[in-house]
Order: C-alpha cells, then sequence, then structure tokens
C-alpha cells in the first residue's frame, strides 16, 4: 500500500504553479518504481526513503530539483546526471515535465538506488585531511617576537592550534590600540610559554 505524507501534500500546494506538476509526477513515479517506498519532509523537503535514504524533490522559485542519495555510487548509463552546483540534484534545474528524462529511465533509476539501499551499500567516508592550512603571522607579532628570544623560541615549539590562537586574537583586533595592548600581553605570554587560554587549561 502506499504510505503518502500530508506534508509533502501541502509542499507541492504551497509551491509555485510551474512545479506542481512536476513535484507531482516524480512524486508518481517513485511510487509507481517502488510501491513500498515511505515519503517523509528532512531539511524542509521531500524526501523518499526504503532502508535509508533513497532520493529527494525540492521546488525553488524558478526551478525544481530531484537527487539521488547515492547519485556517486550510481551507475548513469543514460547519462541524466549533472554534478551542476547550481540544480541542488543530478537532474539539473528542472522547469518543465519537459526537461526531465523519460519516465522508464527516471524508474529504473529509482529501483537502482532502492536497491544499492536493501544491499546496505554506504557511501564510502570522505578521507580526513591532516594538511594544515599555512597560518599567516601578522608582521606586528613576526617584529615582536625576533626582539624577544624567550618568547620567539617558545612560540617556535608551539602547537599550531596555540599559534593559531594567538594569531586570531589579534586579527580580530578592531583598533590598533587594541592590537598593541594585546600584543604586548601575547609576548608576554608567550616569553613564559603560556598559550593563549592558559587560565582557562587544566592544572
Amino acid at each position: 500500500m502506499i504510505k503518502k505524507d500530508e506534508r509533502i501534500d501541502a509542499y507541492i500546494e504551497k509551491s509555485a504553479e510551474f512545479a506542481k506538476p512536476i513535484l507531482t509526477h516524480l512524486r508518481e513515479l517513485v511510487h509507481e518504481a517502488f510501491p513500498e517506498i515511505e515519503e517523509t519532509m528532512k531539511w524542509s523537503m521531500p524526501f523518499f526513503d526504503y532502508k535509508g535514504t533513497v532520493c529527494n524533490m525540492a521546488a525553488f522559485k524558478q526551478h525544481c530539483s530531484f537527487g539521488f542519495w547515492k547519485a556517486s555510487l550510481m551507475n548513469d548509463s543514460h547519462k541524466v546526471m549533472t554534478e551542476s552546483s547550481e540544480a541542488h540534484g543530478q537532474l539539473g534545474q528542472i522547469k518543465s515535465l519537459a526537461d526531465l528524462p523519460s519516465d522508464e529511465i527516471l524508474i529504473a533509476y529509482i529501483k537502482e538506488a532502492v536497491r544499492m539501499n536493501e544491499e546496505g551499500v554506504k557511501v564510502p567516508a570522505k578521507p580526513k585531511t591532516t594538511e594544515k592550512k599555512e597560518l599567516v603571522i601578522p608582521e606586528c607579532l613576526i617584529s615582536a617576537l625576533e626582539a624577544n628570544s624567550s618568547a620567539s623560541e617558545h612560540f617556535e615549539n608551539f602547537s599550531y592550534s596555540k599559534k593559531k590562537d594567538y594569531v586570531e586574537w589579534l586579527n580580530e583586533a578592531k583598533t590598533d590600540d587594541t592590537r598593541n595592548k594585546r600584543l604586548v600581553t601575547a609576548i608576554e605570554w608567550i616569553s613564559e610559554g603560556k598559550a593563549r587560554n592558559w587560565k582557562y587549561e587544566r592544572k
């Protein structure tokens, strides 16, 4: 039995006139492809789930979008998917029913997306980058460190995050007077080997 969510009815009703037939058609195709699919709303958009997210659709001011949750792993045999960031989905900006692939193609893609969920296919996690952005040290801090060997030595041995805390503190100063005062304090603390937030560190 087809399970429909009244919130999606309301979403379609509130959409622009051009979008209503598009959203209605996409919704019907999803249920035709897999009647057991469940409707829900996530991030204020209609989603279709079965053992996880399968696909979603949305309406914007001038276009609609339709996307597959695991699009990156799907076999786009008909070359209908796009990577356009402006479309918010893999079918590009859908402004009319004519912009959609054929019903047969969409149904086949929906079935593939469902099958991937049934088989427990997971989207590989993105590897965490360990690369750190180069820290740009303000000229005023460089000059002050060069004039204080103790501070310079400690600062050189600080971790990236400790250096960053001091740099950001100085850069956040809204006036030269505030920055100069912070610079004096910073050099004093650094020369003692103290981190920017040393007062809050656990003893």
